[in-house]
């Protein structure tokens, strides 16, 4: 089962985020054969974190749940909250399998918070930007949510466009970038 998963920073929290750093990614290590994607959320600057997304293929929400949650940020209280959601992997391939590479443009992700008549199931026909694209799910994986993306993209206005918009009551666009060690 894959789940989608998307830590936001509490304010004032970079400096207890820097110096977990080594575990976060030591704890992330942990969980590389199922991870599908990674990276940080980033502020304006293009440079300071705001969140820590997580796409990974696990056996059960239990398992989702304990991934979340003892992340070693998430224990130390570096982060708000957590938005955990099944997902489905649209693309049918890795982060590291997107085409354009790790660098180069800019990287996005597209969070569509909806309700009712699922929206954006179908993959568009122009691929080469899209890293990573599924529906976001109920716990059981019958309801659809909302949709996640993370996307290459000229910048936040063409990010958000990958969405139809008055499908949801909510579209939040993040700076993004690959994670993990390089």
């Amino acid at each position: 089962m894959e789940f989608f998963c998307f830590h936001r920073d509490r304010r004032e929290s970079l400096a207890l985020r820097l110096e977990l750093l080594e575990e976060h990614w030591s704890y992330m290590d942990r969980y590389a054969a199922e991870m599908i994607a990674r990276g940080p959320t980033l502020a304006a600057d293009g440079e300071t974190p705001t969140g820590s997304v997580h796409v990974v293929d696990l056996p059960d929400a239990a398992a989702a749940r304990m991934f979340a949650f003892d992340e070693p940020g998430y224990q130390a209280g570096v982060y708000r909250d957590v938005l955990l959601r099944r997902w489905r992997n649209l693309l049918g391939r890795t982060m590291w399998d997107f085409p354009g590479g790790r660098t180069g443009g800019n990287r996005y992700l597209v969070l569509g918070l909806g309700a009712g008549q699922p929206a954006d199931l179908d993959v568009s026909a122009d691929r080469d930007d899209l890293i990573a694209y599924g529906p976001l799910l109920s716990d059981d994986g019958a309801t659809w949510v909302g949709t996640a993306v993370l996307v290459r993209a000229e910048d936040p206005d063409e990010a958000r466009a990958v969405l139809t918009s008055d499908r949801y009551a909510e579209i939040e666009v993040h700076n993004w970038t690959f994670g993990g060690r390089a």
